[in-house]
């Protein structure tokens, strides 16, 4: 008895030795419940590989689907072939034998061509239990099987039973919030005229049913304009808007040709009767409207500045009905004002005076010249010749150019040639950066001041008087110089000399210049 426990022991610890010499490895997960010998037979035939056959009898669905010639099962990429040849086993509890290569996979095999938002969706977003259909996979742990090819079966149906269940009919795999599809031609309220550009929303209304947003495609009434339009004539021209009104727009008002506006009370003249009926009867075609006055319509576009009451002010006394732009306000009528217009100023645009601060201003603008004008002698001139006396105190009305002025007032009477000179080429200069300077304020009135002293420095001794002694202001030529005068008189043969003999030319660093004074007037500085 003792022998023959002690063999059955040692078959029990022999069995794990036995099985792990003849399985290749262990399964995996899946098939976990096969593991032992006595299980072998249930994949494999006996000594041979495992079968088709042996899968397809657990694998329900495949077979299933195969019988049917659907899906990637059986398409003619796997058709004909083994189920091992695919899915492995005996790699380990971990191994992967359903060798899926999402990024290979052609998806169009399956019976499902994969289009549009499609193509770039991941697999799991659309391979997930709530979407499955097919109740008998609805457990699977791990299935790519038992999906509707029905876009509700995986999109939530926004319209609620409202419209086709066929998506495609109006939508494409691009994207939801698109209709390329559809053509509201034909349904049984084509687009004309202007409800062609209406956007979908503003007959479409949204709303929030159960929660969740909803918007009406289907029923929306539409047997008369008022469905969707609001009767602004408070039913005074009855519900058959097309009457008077089309598609085109509301303001294409129908026989407008022959209707006559003048028994109205208010004739339409002038760009009057080219303006568009809503643009005066807002909302109410039949109700009466002020129309005395300019401003019954029209704002106020100069803010108070002509008001007044008696008489009343309004429009009609400078602009007429043939537009704004124009204006009946004359010359004369100006020159009423307290500005008259003389010179340029009659010549002058009205905006370039009365266009400021992006309005027009009539009060309060100024009357001095630099109230429009810039002062471009600021800083560079006495006031008293600028704000003091204004402008006027050198130009006219005329034009700017003409400069009429005392020059005597400064101090520095203008005679000879001083007289006929530019104002310009005594009080204007160019700087260095070629910028033009004015020079008018605090100007020295010596000579060289403005003119170079081509005598260099010999007569500076005689200071401002120095160039007077000789030169008047209508040459440059010595008509005030009396050589015997000089401590050094010409007499004898002196008075026939020529001037070079005695003045000759120097030449020195800044220039040659002729020599005309010396230290002492003796024979020997000249003589030998």
């Amino acid at each position: 008895m003792k022998k023959v426990i002690m063999c059955l022991i040692s078959v029990v610890l022999s069995v794990p030795t036995v099985w792990g010499q003849i399985s290749p490895g262990e399964l995996t997960k899946a098939h976990a419940n096969l593991e032992g010998i006595r299980n072998c037979v249930r994949c494999h035939e006996l000594g041979d590989k495992v079968t088709n056959e042996k899968c397809l009898a657990c694998h329900t669905e495949i077979a299933t689907r195969i019988q049917q010639h659907e899906g990637y099962h059986a398409s003619s990429e796997v058709q004909g072939k083994d189920c091992s040849g695919c899915h492995n086993e005996h790699h380990g509890r971990n191994f992967d034998m359903l060798n899926l290569d999402k990024a290979t996979f052609n998806h169009n095999l399956t019976g499902f061509q994969l289009q549009g938002a499609h193509k770039r969706t991941d697999c799991q977003a659309c391979h997930k239990k709530e979407f499955i259909t097919d109740t008998k996979l609805k457990d699977k742990k791990l299935t790519y099987l038992g999906l509707s090819q029905q876009c509700l079966s995986c999109h939530p149906d926004y319209h609620r039973q409202t419209l086709s269940d066929n998506c495609t009919e109006c939508h494409n795999f691009e994207s939801f919030k698109t209709v390329p599809n559809f053509h509201h031609n034909q349904t049984d309220f084509a687009l004309k005229g202007k409800h062609a550009e209406v956007a979908c929303i503003d007959c479409h209304k949204k709303e929030t049913v159960d929660g969740q947003p909803f918007q009406h495609f289907a029923d929306v009434p539409h047997a008369n304009c008022t469905s969707c339009h609001e009767d602004v004539h408070h039913n005074k021209f009855g519900q058959n808007c097309t009457q008077c009104h089309s598609e085109q727009s509301w303001g294409q008002i129908k026989g407008m040709a022959n209707f006559d506006h003048n028994k109205t009370g208010f004739p339409l003249r002038g760009l009057h009767s080219k303006v568009a009926c809503q643009q005066c009867h807002k909302n109410n075609y039949a109700a009466p409207l002020p129309h005395n006055r300019c401003n019954d319509c029209h704002a106020d576009y100069h803010k108070g500045d002509f008001t007044r009451t008696n008489p009343a002010s309004d429009c009609k006394y400078c602009h007429t009905v043939n537009g704004f732009q124009f204006t009946n306000y004359t010359i004369e009528k100006h020159n009423l004002s307290n500005f008259k217009l003389n010179g340029a100023h009659m010549a002058t645009p009205c905006f370039s005076c009365h266009k400021k601060d992006d309005r027009w201003r009539f009060r309060n603008i100024g009357s001095n010249c630099i109230d429009c004008h810039q002062n471009v002698h600021s800083g560079f001139m006495d006031d008293q010749y600028t704000l003091k006396d204004g402008c006027n105190s050198c130009h006219n009305e005329n034009a700017w150019t003409e400069v009429s002025f005392d020059h005597g007032k400064t101090g520095f009477s203008l005679e000879g040639v001083h007289a006929q000179t530019d104002c310009g080429a005594c009080h204007y200069t160019k700087g260095e950066d070629g910028k033009t300077i004015q020079r008018f304020a605090k100007l020295n009135p010596s000579c060289t001041e403005c003119h170079q002293d081509v005598h260099h420095g010999q007569f500076t001794k005689y200071g401002e008087e120095g160039c007077s002694r000789c030169h008047g202001f209508d040459d440059w030529s010595a008509a005030k110089f009396d050589h015997n005068l000089s401590r050094f008189k010409l007499e004898g043969a002196h008075a026939s000399v020529s001037c070079i003999s005695c003045h000759p030319q120097v030449k020195s660093k800044e220039g040659s210049y002729t020599k005309y004074t010396y230290k002492n007037v003796e024979c020997a500085t000249c003589h030998n």
